[in-house]
């Protein structure tokens, strides 16, 4: 899909990490007729020079891209069209991202132009869910120390505290939550971010087929459901590791 250039556009990088609610939240904002969103931009890129095994890593470098300065040039510069049926005044381009994907040697100055925001989750709810897929995780493929990295540096940059939110607000009151949001972001709420259609979207990404079906089947943010999160003793040093870095965002959440 080719973009087009476009002015007076908020772009917004909503900076998340695995196992959170990222993809609902890319829902809520793509349900949105002046938005325009791009679900997980640089995963072919991170794949591709990390080399990581995961589930279909080849159809995603192959129909992605794998040059992470052409990804960084659309993100800055232009927007996605929107989808077929159209849509007229779009306002903000919506940018999934997975904060694991910015490997060192992906450059970071690009990122202060853009509006930055960040999604986080409990550490221990992220490694309990994370390792029913992966049992051996890294503190780099969980994202907290990236999130860190960029929440400290576009606070240093603009001297001001970017917007960040935890999934369990949010799914305890998402109106409230995404109202707080948007008025941060200074734009108008759009009750349609909290309700859409089910299925799969065009905006998906490939691996949506793979990874997706719990949001394909959803019509909504699903209720909060407390769940006992259960670390196991080795990776226990991994959660403090990734707790020093969403204290430190989590003092800053908006409630």
């Amino acid at each position: 899909m080719k973009s087009v250039p476009q002015k007076g556009i908020l772009r917004v990088a909503m900076w998340s990490g695995p196992r959170n609610i990222s993809s609902a939240l890319m829902r809520a904002w793509g349900n949105r007729a002046d938005t325009v969103v791009v679900d997980e931009p640089l995963y072919a890129s991170y794949l591709a020079i990390t080399g990581k095994n995961h589930p279909m890593a080849r159809e995603v470098i192959a129909t992605g891209e794998t040059d992470w300065r052409k990804v960084v040039a659309r993100l800055t510069t232009d927007v996605p069209p929107p989808p077929p049926q159209g849509r007229a005044g779009i306002r903000v381009f919506y940018q999934k991202q997975m904060a694991h994907h910015l490997v060192p040697e992906i450059e970071r100055g690009w990122i202060a132009s853009l509006t930055n925001c960040f999604l986080i989750r409990d550490p221990a709810e992220v490694i309990d869910s994370y390792i029913k897929k992966n049992p051996d995780p890294t503190v780099e493929d969980l994202g907290f120390s990236q999130q860190a990295e960029v929440f400290g540096m576009v606070r240093e940059r603009s001297g001001i505290t970017p917007p960040v939110i935890d999934a369990r607000d949010v799914l305890q009151d998402p109106a409230q939550i995404l109202r707080l949001l948007c008025t941060r972001l200074e734009v108008e709420f759009d009750p349609a971010m909290l309700m859409w259609a089910p299925g799969l979207r065009e905006t998906d990404g490939v691996w949506a087929k793979h990874w997706y079906g719990e949001v394909a089947r959803s019509t909504g943010f699903e209720p909060y459901r407390h769940r006992r999160a259960k670390v196991p003793a080795p990776l226990r040093d991994l959660e403090m590791q990734c707790r020093r870095s969403y204290d430190l965002l989590h003092r800053h959440r908006l409630h």
